[in-house]
């Protein structure tokens, strides 16, 4: 093998680490999230994070992704949505000021409980049932 080769050989392989990491979605999943209970729930989250951060996006539960937020008109309960606009798939965010999720990609509203306020979006947003207890929230899965 010539010199030139294996420096080449070597080069590429030095590399493959660096591909690899930037073809992983630097997405990690909750580490908050839980196994389903014997009642149906799974943890999401805390309190604290969601007090800190406003909303709470759990990516990977049974239910696929789920957003928390604290119920505008009852601060003591939570809300829980699947998060993806029913118009074109992009992920909402909680707006607390205007107290609506809306989407970036298009301007969807939706209320806090996933009705549709304006399009283009038609569909509201799946609901879950959500609860807290201690500093867990706990989200219903079936």
């Amino acid at each position: 093998m010539k010199r030139r080769e294996f420096v080449g050989l070597v080069g590429v392989g030095s590399m493959m680490p660096l591909a690899i990491a930037a073809c992983s979605s630097g997405t990690k999943e909750n580490p908050t999230v839980t196994s389903p209970r014997s009642d149906g729930f799974v943890a999401v989250g805390t309190v604290s994070d969601l007090t800190a951060k406003g909303q709470l996006l759990a990516e990977k539960t049974p239910l696929g992704k789920v957003l928390v937020i604290q119920d505008p008109t009852n601060t003591n309960q939570v809300k829980a949505v699947n998060p993806i606009c029913s118009h074109a798939g992009c992920a909402v965010t909680w707006e607390k000021d205007q107290n609506v999720f809306v989407c970036p990609c298009h301007d969807s509203k939706f209320a806090g409980d996933g009705k549709v306020l304006q399009g283009p979006a038609n569909q509201p947003l799946p609901i879950y049932l959500a609860k807290v207890e201690k500093d867990s929230i706990l989200v219903k899965i079936n």
